[in-house]
């Protein structure tokens, strides 16, 4: 019976969770609005293509210029890569909220926007920036920053708005961008080393190149190819402890930091569980858990876990993701117990001390039995929160926020049991 409150009580809480904190769940889905207009379904397609969905979907605060079927035609007869259209396609997503209502009070009737293009560091000088002007006839013009001043593009109408969040309105045809349309090459012709090297991974790309680690990751980048990257700092921090493996463990290692297939930010979000490595090796099984709350991703080994921190290049067959650690594998770890501080000396058997209490007394577990740097086997504080007493009666330690929440609804037996 008691177990039947508390589950009551449970959905009872979580309702009024879901009427104090109702944005914890209204994330917005730019294909889900977007699938209601057909006139927008080549548009559509191609931000699911191009992995720009699930950016748009991340972001809090953005604005896409959506342009019809005829416009995308145009964009598709000059047969660029899907890599060139990627980037055109980013320059049409402003960084920024604008509602019709804002798009005609632009404070002195022109502002530069920058977009998600601008924001892949792809862009060169200004070419990422978008001029919004507030022309007359109640008319808005677009056009790239580099086109100055030549606004080729109108605001049409307001598709959707969710209010600061997300606005989504149709411009008259796209953005023409040289910059944008240049030719870019595949991420598997791409040096992968020079890549981490220029974004705050050198230290862990030279390390790379002086392995046979880094062919590995060479052979796999045409197949599907993952990279988490430790920034310079961690892999620094490290160096001491890398030195001191052999070198099939410094392969390993490296090795490690890779997984054999294509991952993006999106499906590491929405695909969390045990993942396979480059280093992975019958039973040698050298994985790791992939972890997320909400936008933030870990990966956890029985030694450290790891948060990826940035995104170098997300585009099939190849993914590269900054981390704020170098990922250590239990297989070359083990010993990391070692680092846990021997427990003090009996006292001298021949120093005087008070003769021992007859009461029986209870041992409890040693806390140094567990190594230093791996997670504990029993259960996570969330769990460990709520359990029985010796009665059978539930105690209730909720967190601060569920706490302040059960003191709403302080009344009868809750009240007594939990607060």
């Amino acid at each position: 019976m008691q177990l039947r409150s508390v589950a009551a009580v449970a959905t009872v809480v979580v309702s009024l969770a879901l009427l104090l904190f109702p944005n914890a769940t209204s994330a917005h889905n730019i294909t889900r609005i977007l699938a209601k207009y057909p006139q927008f379904s080549t548009f559509n397609h191609y931000l699911t293509e191009t992995h720009l969905a699930a950016e748009i979907n991340s972001r809090e605060t953005i604005t896409v210029c959506a342009v019809d079927n005829a416009g995308m035609a145009d964009l598709l007869s000059k047969h660029l890569s899907i890599y060139t259209i990627k980037n055109v396609i980013s320059l049409h997503v402003l960084l920024d909220y604008f509602g019709a209502k804002k798009l005609h009070q632009i404070t002195n009737g022109t502002a530069l926007a920058a977009t998600m293009f601008q924001a892949t560091g792809s862009a060169p000088g200004s070419t990422g920036f978008v001029n919004i002007t507030d022309l007359k006839g109640g008319k808005v013009g677009f056009g790239p920053a580099e086109n100055h001043g030549t606004l080729p593009a109108t605001f049409v109408k307001a598709v959707e708005e969710i209010p600061y969040n997300i606005s989504v309105i149709q411009i008259s045809t796209m953005l023409p961008s040289a910059a944008a349309e240049a030719p870019t090459p595949e991420p598997s012709q791409m040096n992968l080393t020079s890549l981490m090297s220029a974004h705050g991974c050198k230290a862990f790309a030279e390390t790379l190149l002086k392995s046979p680690a880094e062919k590995t990751f060479e052979d796999n980048a045409d197949g599907g190819l993952t990279i988490f990257c430790p920034g310079d700092d961690a892999m620094k921090n490290f160096m001491p402890k890398f030195k001191n493996l052999t070198a099939d463990g410094k392969q390993s290692l490296l090795e490690y930091h890779g997984v054999p297939v294509y991952q993006s930010m999106a499906s590491l979000k929405s695909n969390n569980g045990v993942m396979n490595t480059l280093a992975t090796d019958g039973a040698k099984k050298y994985d790791f858990v992939v972890q997320n709350d909400g936008d933030v991703v870990t990966l956890k080994t029985k030694i450290v876990t790891a948060k990826i921190t940035g995104t170098l290049i997300d585009e099939q067959p190849v993914a590269i993701f900054t981390i704020n650690k170098v990922l250590m594998p239990k297989e070359l770890f083990k010993a990391a117990a070692a680092d846990t501080p021997a427990p003090a000396p009996a006292p001298d058997a021949n120093a005087e001390s008070p003769k021992p209490s007859k009461k029986k007394k209870h041992k409890s577990p040693a806390a140094a039995d567990t190594p230093a740097d791996s997670p504990a086997d029993g259960p996570s504080d969330d769990v460990a929160d709520s359990t029985a007493d010796d009665n059978g009666a539930f105690s209730c330690s909720a967190g601060p926020v569920i706490a302040g929440i059960l003191r709403v609804i302080s009344a009868g037996w809750f009240k007594h049991r939990c607060l």
